[in-house]
């Protein structure tokens, strides 16, 4: 993740009111309270996925303002969910008071009036959410004003989880970031309408999810040329036996699966970008074999991917 702003690079006497004229009148707009501005310390850290920003935020303890004034000035319609790493922090809206801490996100609109409290120093992520995408999601197309969400167990663990990974990851994902942010908002509806209905989840909906979160992250990192069943269990916290008992819930295995991503994302990049040499879009997705890359494409295609890229991507298969 990038760094948009930090205190360190202040002298502590100047720190809040540095906090204050670069992130409360340039980052977001919103008025600020310290609780002991003497002595404030913050950053805020961003990675970008597809239309979904991602920011890891530091805050003193604050009380936060947002305001008609405040919204007037807002150039995007969007709805923040945040999942505290540590202390607490209370959010009120629409005359809703929600606590939310290490076990409990809460989810609020960036274009209607809220006040948030952080009690103490407060370490958070937070999804900047398009409200119109994301409310397609939803029956009746309507993305909840105000709710909390359970994140120590079912869909909305999973959901933490996932904004986790994506966070600790974001410097070595260099594709499938649309792809990612799709998958994560349609976990994060899923989940946020069984707790709006108080739905049990059942054992199919929850693998459902899970599949959809691995392929998310398979999808991002299909670059890698290690990419296994074994590495992909490994790094999403589930068994080899597992791993293949959900993609096969889907219908395929793991490796049919990714033999199957990783040409049609060679497809889409030679017909995208027809100059590219194959050797080169071969590396870029993983393959350590230009030969074998060849193979599986007219295997899968009908035809070469240098056939295809001579064409200028006219030589599409029917």
């Amino acid at each position: 993740m990038d760094y948009v702003f930090t205190t360190d690079s202040y002298a502590q006497r100047d720190r809040y009111a540095a906090w204050r004229d670069a992130i409360c009148d340039v980052y977001v707009n919103v008025d600020v309270e310290a609780a002991d501005p003497e002595h404030y310390r913050g950053f805020i850290r961003e990675a970008r996925f597809g239309e979904v920003s991602l920011t890891d935020i530091l805050l003193s303890g604050q009380r936060i303002l947002r305001g008609r004034s405040h919204i007037a000035r807002q150039d995007k319609d969007c709805c923040y969910l945040q999942f505290i790493l540590k202390g607490s922090l209370n959010v009120q809206q629409n005359g809703i008071s929600l606590p939310s801490n290490i076990a409990r996100g809460v989810i609020f609109s960036a274009v209607e009036e809220y006040e948030l409290r952080a009690l103490g120093e407060v370490r958070s992520l937070y999804l900047e959410l398009p409200r119109a995408a994301f409310a397609q999601r939803f029956p009746g197309g309507e993305v909840p004003l105000v709710a909390g969400l359970d994140i120590t167990q079912g869909l909305g663990r999973l959901a933490a989880e996932m904004c986790s990974r994506l966070a600790a990851e974001s410097h070595v994902i260099p594709e499938g970031r649309d792809r990612a942010a799709e998958a994560l908002m349609d976990v994060l509806a899923l989940a946020l309408q069984c707790a709006a209905h108080d739905i049990p989840l059942g054992e199919a909906s929850v693998r459902a999810a899970r599949l959809t979160a691995l392929k998310a992250w398979v999808e991002a990192h299909l670059a890698d040329p290690e990419l296994s069943p074994r590495s992909i269990a490994k790094a999403n916290g589930v068994s080899l036996r597992q791993l293949h008992a959900l993609f096969q819930d889907g219908g395929e295995s793991v490796a049919d699966w990714l033999w199957s991503r990783r040409c049609q994302q060679a497809f889409d990049r030679l017909v995208r970008e027809p100059q590219s040499p194959v050797t080169q879009v071969a590396f870029d997705l993983g393959y350590s074999s230009s030969s074998h890359f060849s193979t599986q494409f007219r295997r899968r295609y009908g035809i070469s991917p240098r056939e295809l890229r001579n064409s200028g991507g006219r030589a599409v298969p029917v």
